[in-house]
Order: C-alpha cells, then sequence, then structure tokens
C-alpha cells in the first residue's frame, strides 16, 4: 500500500512538472499585434506657409483617414491612405485659418482609434508653430 501510495506522488510531481514545463504564459500587451504610431511635426515654411509632416508607421498596411479641422469644426481637407509606413507633408495657406487652431484627426480603419493632434501659432518677432499630441 505504501509503495502505490509513493507511485501516485511520483506521478503527481511528474503531471505538475509536465504542466509548468509546457504551458504557455499569455502576457497582456497594451499594444496588441496591430501596433502603429503616429507623428505628426512641424518641418518649417514654405514661402511664409507652414509645412508639417505626418509618419504613420503599423507592423501591418492599414487605412488611415487624415482630416485637418478648424477650432470650429470646419473640415478643411481629409483624405484616406493605404499602407503600412506613410509619409505624408502638408502645405497649409495661413490665410485660410490665420491664427485659429487647427486639429488634425488621424483614424486607424484596422484599429479603430483615433490620434487627435492640436496646430497652435502664434506671432511675435519669431513666429512659433507648436505640434501637440492631444489622444
Amino acid at each position: 500500500m505504501k509503495k502505490a501510495m509513493k507511485n501516485y506522488g511520483i506521478i503527481a510531481i511528474v503531471l505538475i512538472a509536465f504542466t509548468f514545463a509546457f504551458s504557455n504564459s499569455a502576457v497582456a500587451n497594451e499594444e496588441g499585434p496591430n501596433k502603429h504610431t503616429t507623428e505628426l511635426k512641424f518641418i518649417g515654411n514654405k514661402e511664409n506657409q507652414p509645412v508639417f509632416e505626418l509618419s504613420l508607421k503599423s507592423t501591418v498596411e492599414d487605412e488611415y483617414t487624415v482630416t485637418f479641422r478648424d477650432e470650429y469644426g470646419n473640415v478643411l481637407y481629409t483624405e484616406k491612405f493605404k499602407g503600412a509606413a506613410i509619409s505624408k507633408k502638408f502645405l497649409l495657406k495661413s490665410e485660410e485659418f490665420g491664427d485659429a487652431a487647427l486639429n488634425v484627426v488621424v483614424k486607424s480603419k484596422n484599429n479603430g482609434s483615433t490620434e487627435v493632434y492640436s496646430i497652435n501659432r502664434s506671432h511675435t518677432y519669431v513666429e512659433e508653430t507648436v505640434v501637440n499630441k492631444v489622444k
């Protein structure tokens, strides 16, 4: 009887060892499998008009909708782009929006995520353009 109990104990230990050896641990990942990054930056002026560069990078091909809106919600520009690594430059005619704040909305179709950037301009002796990531 003692020998049978000893065998069951060894079998239980072996089963537990195999369970730990061959188990897969699932690690939570905030980014998910379709990670993407967006970046909007001010790169300079061309003929006194501000130029911005939008970089979209994803691990898989995605479709993005980029929309420029003024502070009142009016759509100034919208376009769709497809790809895994996209870089676009935008020249904004400053007389169309003056010193009003602009919002740039970037929507990802695959991820369903939305990122919003705010463009604020101020005039002093030197023109400053600030790009902030809102979402």
